[in-house]
């Protein structure tokens, strides 16, 4: 298996402990200004274990709400999902931070990344042919430029040119940017989410 492929496979519950890392997070963050600290003595090993993390908030009528995330494993996964779910709500320069008020339309995905690797290409269209649609999350790199792009950008930009021609955007850089020295690594992710129903329950025992 590629090391791109994600190698653990986060069980329903565990998936449910990160979703409730997330969400106390950002309830902590409104009340206190900070993110949760998280204990991870009573965290199974792969919750306690170095991974990388997105984490993305929508509305629920799916509009994005906040998204930042890790592309590098440098500390314990549930750390860096509390972490992220926090900076998401209050540190995205794209939005205001998070008001109590929007917590009941809110809906919170947590992604978890394999390791990245890079795509080996000698030109644009070999680079678009060896693309997975659905299945690649792409970092892009260029000297000071850099973007990447989540596997679920791929809903909203399926065809593989349009999703490069966005990526390379995103990273600062033209449309129709190529170079020599242009950089693409891949990984994959398994990604969950927690609706606003979930959010309300957990503020009716805070």
């Amino acid at each position: 298996m590629s090391s791109a492929e994600l190698q653990q496979d986060y069980p329903r519950t565990e998936q449910d402990t990160l979703l409730d890392l997330a969400c106390i997070s950002i309830i902590h963050g409104i009340e206190h200004g900070q993110p949760f600290r998280v204990s991870l003595d009573t965290l199974p090993p792969s919750l306690a274990a170095k991974r990388a993390s997105f984490v993305t908030l929508n509305t629920t009528g799916g509009q994005l709400r906040g998204c930042i995330g890790s592309l590098q494993a440098y500390r314990p996964l549930a750390e860096d999902v509390s972490q992220n779910a926090w900076a998401a709500a209050f540190r995205d320069p794209r939005f205001p931070p998070l008001q109590r008020q929007e917590l009941d339309a809110l809906d919170i995905h947590v992604s978890v990344l394999s390791e990245a690797e890079p795509v080996a290409f000698d030109s644009e269209q070999e680079l678009l042919d060896c693309l997975r649609p659905g299945v690649d999350g792409l970092i892009l790199e260029d000297n000071a430029a850099r973007g990447t792009f989540l596997p679920s950008v791929w809903d909203s930009l399926p065809d593989p040119a349009q999703f490069l021609t966005h990526l390379k955007l995103k990273a600062g850089l033209p449309a129709d940017y190529w170079s020599d020295s242009l950089r693409v690594l891949r990984y994959t992710t398994q990604s969950f989410g927690s609706a606003s129903s979930a959010i309300r329950e957990r503020l009716s025992v805070t």
